[in-house]
Protein backbone atom coordinates (compact mmCIF):
# COMPACT_ATOMS: atom_id res chain seq x y z
CA UNK A 1 0.00 0.00 0.00
CA UNK A 2 2.82 2.41 0.88
CA UNK A 3 4.44 1.81 -2.52
CA UNK A 4 1.14 2.55 -4.22
CA UNK A 5 0.85 5.87 -2.41
CA UNK A 6 4.39 6.81 -3.45
CA UNK A 7 3.51 6.12 -7.08
CA UNK A 8 0.29 8.08 -6.68
CA UNK A 9 2.15 11.13 -5.39
CA UNK A 10 4.84 10.73 -8.02
CA UNK A 11 2.16 10.86 -10.74
CA UNK A 12 0.48 13.80 -9.02
CA UNK A 13 3.70 15.81 -8.75
CA UNK A 14 4.77 14.94 -12.29
CA UNK A 15 1.45 16.15 -13.64
CA UNK A 16 1.68 19.38 -11.64
CA UNK A 17 5.22 20.06 -12.89
CA UNK A 18 4.15 19.56 -16.51
CA UNK A 19 1.02 21.70 -16.22
CA UNK A 20 2.74 24.51 -14.30
CA UNK A 21 5.60 24.47 -16.81
CA UNK A 22 3.10 24.93 -19.63
CA UNK A 23 1.52 27.82 -17.75
CA UNK A 24 4.91 29.42 -17.07
CA UNK A 25 5.88 29.18 -20.73
CA UNK A 26 2.56 30.67 -21.82
CA UNK A 27 2.43 33.47 -19.24
CA UNK A 28 6.12 34.40 -19.08
CA UNK A 29 7.29 33.27 -22.50
CA UNK A 30 4.38 34.38 -24.66
CA UNK A 31 3.50 37.44 -22.58
CA UNK A 32 7.04 38.82 -22.07
CA UNK A 33 9.85 37.05 -23.94
CA UNK A 34 8.23 36.36 -27.33
CA UNK A 35 5.85 39.34 -27.26
CA UNK A 36 7.48 41.16 -30.18
CA UNK A 37 7.24 38.13 -32.48
CA UNK A 38 3.66 37.42 -31.41
CA UNK A 39 2.62 41.05 -31.86
CA UNK A 40 3.16 40.61 -35.60
CA UNK A 41 0.04 38.41 -35.55
CA UNK A 42 -3.26 40.24 -35.05
CA UNK A 43 -6.50 38.69 -33.86
CA UNK A 44 -9.61 40.88 -33.97
CA UNK A 45 -7.31 43.89 -34.33
CA UNK A 46 -5.28 43.14 -31.20
CA UNK A 47 -1.65 41.97 -31.22
CA UNK A 48 -1.38 38.33 -30.11
CA UNK A 49 1.44 39.10 -27.62
CA UNK A 50 -0.73 41.71 -25.92
CA UNK A 51 -3.62 39.25 -25.77
CA UNK A 52 -1.47 36.57 -24.11
CA UNK A 53 -0.13 39.07 -21.59
CA UNK A 54 -3.59 40.38 -20.69
CA UNK A 55 -5.96 37.42 -21.03
CA UNK A 56 -4.39 34.40 -22.69
CA UNK A 57 -2.37 33.26 -19.69
CA UNK A 58 -5.48 33.37 -17.50
CA UNK A 59 -7.52 31.33 -19.99
CA UNK A 60 -4.72 28.79 -20.32
CA UNK A 61 -4.49 28.52 -16.52
CA UNK A 62 -8.22 27.81 -16.22
CA UNK A 63 -8.00 25.15 -18.96
CA UNK A 64 -5.03 23.57 -17.16
CA UNK A 65 -7.06 23.42 -13.94
CA UNK A 66 -9.74 21.40 -15.73
CA UNK A 67 -7.12 19.15 -17.32
CA UNK A 68 -5.61 18.54 -13.86
CA UNK A 69 -9.04 17.75 -12.43
CA UNK A 70 -9.94 15.19 -15.10
CA UNK A 71 -6.55 13.47 -15.09
CA UNK A 72 -6.37 13.32 -11.29
CA UNK A 73 -9.89 11.95 -11.15
CA UNK A 74 -8.70 8.96 -13.21
CA UNK A 75 -5.50 8.62 -11.15
CA UNK A 76 -7.53 8.74 -7.91
CA UNK A 77 -9.72 5.90 -9.15
CA UNK A 78 -6.69 3.94 -10.34
CA UNK A 79 -5.11 4.08 -6.87
CA UNK A 80 -8.44 3.79 -5.04
CA UNK A 81 -8.14 7.11 -3.22
CA UNK A 82 -11.24 8.69 -4.69
CA UNK A 83 -14.13 9.86 -2.56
Amino acid sequence: MKKDLKMYWKKNLSLMVVLLSIWAIVSYGFGIIFVEQLNAIKIAGFPLGFWFAQQGAIYIFVVLIFIYYFIMKKVDEEYDVHE
